[in-house]
């Protein structure tokens, strides 16, 4: 048996297994497509072959959609060459079902994999000729925030942007540069329309897509290299669109169970494979089966009915709600609290923290109690329920290979977004009070200690990346599991510093609160452990 369209003519054979198979005649599709585009997306990773590609394939199973998926890579074209291409654009999706089961399903619904190479000229001409069709409505991408981002880290514009910049869209280096050439392309076929739809996990996603566009532009029109009028063309709203969106779906890297698994079933060539650019990627994707995407409805030249496959569509303000919730209140706080914890009680998986009764009650406490009374309800969606959801289906589920150490991964640049603003909410609040806080305040406390890396059995661990590790580690270096209020010296540069923490923890009155616990979680070999007992219980 293999991943290949000539391996699943045998459907009996895939489906004895359990595997569903595309529904649909795949052969007409990707004709119909490779005719009429609809959508294209940048962007060939483990999440858009999990989410995206999925809700097409049940769209066109149903015979709601008859054309399927363009989908170019622009940062490791290896991708295409060594996964989409020798597998015919098929991958199997496996759902990790909070029940314990696995669901299998052979992804078909993928009808043309490019690589946005401007060196490769039948893919780049194959791509210009896409974006001249009249029939594409949306571009869509899943480059990661960084993806946006025309500078590095310290500020310095990208030498591949800079080139690009200087001398136009004819032979662009910059993944972006070779976005807003295409784009470029689209508007000298007669300024058609079409929405450009960020789906990263970033805040205002669209803004950021925007914003990158529109430099590119600015400087080629300023410069003369282009024709006059595109620069008005991307900042007319009625011909090119930049919605917002909020994206949530778990879509860990490729997991060893799941390659034995298929192999078990008598699939070939379910190796992983490692690229090049040190890119993991396989013939199969795993991922939770909780997903949410919603996209503000902004789309000029009509779009696909993808709300009947489960994407919302509203307006901006409600996405902007929804984003806040989730990250602020009602899933990204949850998972940073047992990523501290987690680290320092020597934990591996998310979903093992939560057979922990103490760690399972304090992210209900944290979500619930603490963080509910503030949310925003964004109406297209319960935040009880998305609470529900994460405690009783997602963040519990063993099959997910989710462990703390990824996710304490830059906890100091989300503490100020994922507890800060429920902060100042209460703040702000004239029916709530700061002081009524209790977990919130545990978490940072439990994060300065965190970054002694040390655990509660007192052995030293490896901390995740983190950009403020080389300021703030140093001030704890020196404390060690015993000592008394002759710290609290030493870490006061760090309450004091309102970027970690999203607020001025002495303006608002929780500096001496989290002081205090990290006195009690420093008192000795398992005093995390106690502390969490003795507030959360």
């Amino acid at each position: 048996m293999k991943i290949s369209d000539e391996g699943i003519k045998n459907k009996s054979e895939w489906e004895a297994l359990g595997y569903s198979l595309p529904k649909f005649n795949r052969e007409d599709m990707i004709a119909r497509t490779k005719k009429s585009p609809v959508w294209i997306h940048f962007g060939a990773g483990n999440i858009f072959r999990a989410f995206q590609a999925n809700v097409v394939q049940n769209l066109l199973n149903e015979g709601v959609m008859d054309r399927g998926l363009t989908v170019c890579e622009g940062y490791d074209y290896e991708i295409i060459d060594k996964m989409y291409t020798p597998h015919d654009n098929l991958s199997i999706l496996a759902t990790f079902m909070a029940n314990g089961t696995i669901q299998k399903t052979v992804v078909g619904s993928i009808a043309e994999s490019l690589t946005l190479d401007s060196e490769n000229q039948t893919s780049y001409d194959r791509l210009k000729e896409i974006f001249e069709s009249d029939s594409l409505q949306m571009a869509s991408f899943t480059i990661t925030e960084k993806g946006y981002s025309l500078v590095n880290g310290k500020g310095e514009m990208l030498p591949s942007v800079a080139a690009d910049l200087a001398k136009g869209p004819e032979k662009p280096e910059s993944y972006l540069g070779k976005v807003v050439s295409l784009l470029y392309t689209r508007f000298l076929a007669g300024q058609k329309p079409i929405a450009f739809v960020s789906m990263d996990n970033c805040s205002h996603n669209g803004d950021k897509l925007f914003a990158a566009v529109k430099a590119f532009a600015k400087e080629w029109e300023n410069k003369g290299l282009i024709k006059k009028g595109f620069l008005a063309y991307i900042n007319n709203e009625e011909r090119v669109s930049f919605p917002w969106s909020m994206i949530d779906k778990i879509t860990p890297r490729p997991d060893k169970s799941v390659e034995e698994m298929l192999k078990k079933d008598g699939i070939e060539d379910a190796e992983p494979v490692v690229t090049s650019k040190n890119t993991y990627v396989a013939p199969f994707v795993n991922a939770e089966e909780c997903e949410y995407l919603v996209i503000e409805d902004k789309f000029p030249n009509g779009r696909p009915a993808l709300e009947k496959g489960g994407i919302m569509f509203t307006d901006k303000q409600t996405v902007d709600k929804v984003e806040k919730m989730k990250v602020c209140t009602c899933l990204n706080p949850l998972h940073t609290s047992l990523a501290v914890f987690g680290c320092l009680l020597g934990y591996t998986l998310i979903s093992k923290e939560m057979q922990n009764p103490v760690l399972n009650k304090m992210v209900r406490t944290i979500g619930y109690t603490e963080g509910l009374p503030v949310v925003v309800n964004p109406g297209i969606m319960s935040p009880k329920q998305f609470i529900d959801d994460v405690v009783e289906k997602r963040i519990p589920n063993p099959f997910m290979p989710d462990a703390p150490q990824r996710i304490a991964t830059d906890t100091s640049q989300k503490l100020p977004i994922r507890f800060g603003e429920t902060i100042k909410a209460y703040a702000r609040s004239s029916e709530l009070s700061v002081s009524s806080l209790k977990l919130i305040p545990l978490v940072y406390a439990g994060w300065i200690r965190y970054i002694m890396a040390v655990d509660d059995n007192g052995k030293k661990f490896e901390l995740s990346s983190d950009p403020m590790l080389p300021e703030v580690c140093p001030l704890v270096a020196d404390i060690k599991l015993g000592d008394g209020k002759e710290v609290l010296g030493k870490i006061e540069p760090i309450l004091r510093n309102s970027k970690i923490w999203g607020v001025d923890l002495y303006e608002v009155g929780l500096a001496d609160t989290v002081a205090n616990y990290f006195l009690e979680l420093i008192e000795g070999v398992g005093a995390v452990e106690r502390t969490l007992e003795k507030y959360v219980m």
